[in-house]
C-alpha cells in the first residue's frame, strides 16, 4: 500500500472567462488558419508555468490545444524535445500543428487520466510502474544521442535549484532566520550533492517524470507529458521523480526493489547500472534529494509568488523524502541533524498560517 495518496492540487482550470482574448485567439487559429472549426473547446488544464490547455471537438474526435503566451512561454523547447522523444518510440502527444509566432500547438490528446488517480484508485502499481520503468529505460539507453542534443544538467542548474529552499521555505515559508552556520552547512551538502550528481552517468532527463506526468492509456502506456524542460543529466534522476514521487509515497523496501529491477532492466539493454545494487541505490537517493531540496522550494514559491497554495499539502511528504535520506549518509550528517532541529518541527505551523492566509483571500 501507499505510505500516503492524495490527489494533490487540481490541475483542471475554472470555467472560461468571457472576453479571454488567447481563448478567442485558439478558437479562430482553428477555425480558419487550420480549416477545423471546433463544436466546442473546453478548459482541460493548466500547470505551474503560464501555459494553459484546451480540449477542442469536432466530428467526435477530440484534439488539444497548448496556449502558450509567446512573451511568456517559448513553445520551441517543446517541439524539439517531444520529437526527440517521439523518436524513441516512447508515447508523447504527437504535434499535427505548430504556430510558433502565436504560441500555440494542436496536440494529440492522450485523455485525462493521470496514473496519480489510478494508483489512488487502488490499481496494481507493479503493473503501472512497470510500463513506466520500461518506457524510462528505453529514453536512457536508446536516446543516448537524442541526449547530446539537449543542454547539460550540470553545476549551475543543480545549485541555482536547491538555492530556492532557504529562500522560499526556509526563509519565506517556515519564517527561520538561517544562522552563518546554518547556512554553511546547506552550503557544505549542496556542494556535496552537485559533486555526487556529476559523478552519475548522463542520460536524456524529462526532469518530471512523475504520476502527474503519466497517462493512462489502454495502447502504449503510459502517455508522456510535461518534457520540454528536458536536459542530459544524472541517470537517477528521472527515476527517482518517479519512485520518490512528491504526490505519493511508498514503503523503502518496494522502491529499492523497483530500484534493483530497473537496474537489472538497464544492464540488459546495455545501459550504465553502476558497480553494483549499492552504488546505483546512491546514485537514486541523491539525487532524489537534489530533486526534493529544490521541489520544497519551488512548492513555497508557487504559494508565495503566484497564489497556488494547493502545492502546499504536498510540503510533509517531499520533507519527509529530505529527512530520511539525509540520515541514511553519514556525508549529511550535519544536514541531517540541522533539518531536524531547525526546519522539520516548523512546517505544520507554517502550513497552518498558510491556510489560514489562503481562507482570508
Amino acid at each position: 500500500m501507499a505510505l500516503s495518496t492524495h490527489c494533490g492540487p487540481k490541475k483542471l482550470t475554472p470555467p472560461m472567462p468571457e472576453n479571454d482574448a488567447r481563448l478567442a485567439l485558439v478558437q479562430d487559429w482553428l477555425t480558419k488558419d487550420l480549416g477545423i472549426p471546433p463544436e466546442r473547446v473546453e478548459p482541460a488544464s493548466s500547470d505551474a508555468s503560464f501555459r494553459r490547455y484546451f480540449r477542442a471537438f469536432r466530428n467526435g474526435e477530440t484534439f488539444v490545444v497548448m496556449d502558450a503566451p509567446p512573451e511568456k512561454e517559448d513553445v520551441r523547447p517543446y517541439l524539439k524535445v517531444a520529437g526527440l522523444l517521439e523518436s524513441l518510440g516512447v508515447h508523447v502527444p504527437h504535434v499535427h500543428e505548430a504556430d510558433v509566432a502565436k504560441g500555440l500547438l494542436l496536440l494529440e490528446d492522450l485523455g485525462v487520466t493521470q496514473y496519480l488517480q489510478r494508483l489512488n484508485e487502488g490499481d496494481d502499481p507493479d503493473r503501472l510502474y512497470g510500463d513506466a520503468l520500461f518506457a524510462l529505460a528505453e529514453i536512457q539507453t536508446r536516446g543516448m544521442d537524442a541526449a547530446r542534443e539537449l543542454a547539460p544538467y550540470d553545476r549551475e542548474p543543480l545549485a541555482r535549484e536547491m538555492a530556492l529552499m532557504p529562500e522560499w521555505f526556509c526563509r519565506r515559508h517556515l519564517e527561520v532566520t538561517l544562522t552563518d552556520a546554518d547556512n554553511q552547512i546547506l552550503a557544505d551538502a549542496f556542494d556535496f550533492l552537485i559533486a555526487e550528481a556529476l559523478m552519475q552517468p548522463s542520460v536524456f532527463v524529462h526532469r518530471d517524470y512523475h504520476s502527474r506526468n503519466l497517462m493512462v492509456m489502454t495502447e502504449r502506456n503510459p502517455g508522456i507529458i510535461d518534457f520540454q524542460d528536458a536536459l542530459r543529466g544524472p541517470i537517477g534522476y528521472d527515476l527517482v521523480s518517479l519512485l520518490k514521487d512528491c504526490y505519493i509515497g511508498w514503503p523503502r523496501e518496494r522502491v529499492e526493489n523497483w530500484v534493483s529491477g530497473y537496474r537489472n532492466l538497464l544492464r540488459s539493454r546495455g545501459g550504465p547500472g553502476g558497480r553494483d545494487d549499492r552504488e546505483f541505490l546512491r546514485w537514486f537517493d541523491l539525487i532524489g534529494l537534489q530533486r526534493h531540496i529544490k521541489v520544497l522550494g519551488i512548492f513555497a514559491r508557487l504559494w508565495y509568488r503566484d497564489a497556488k497554495a494547493g502545492y502546499l499539502r504536498d510540503l510533509p511528504l517531499t520533507l519527509e523524502y529530505v529527512r530520511a535520506t539525509a540520515g541514511l549518509y553519514p556525508e549529511l550528517t550535519e544536514f541531517s541533524r540541522m533539518l531536524e532541529q531547525r526546519i522539520v518541527p516548523e512546517l505544520s505551523r507554517a502550513n497552518a498560517r498558510a491556510a489560514v492566509a489562503n481562507k482570508s483571500k
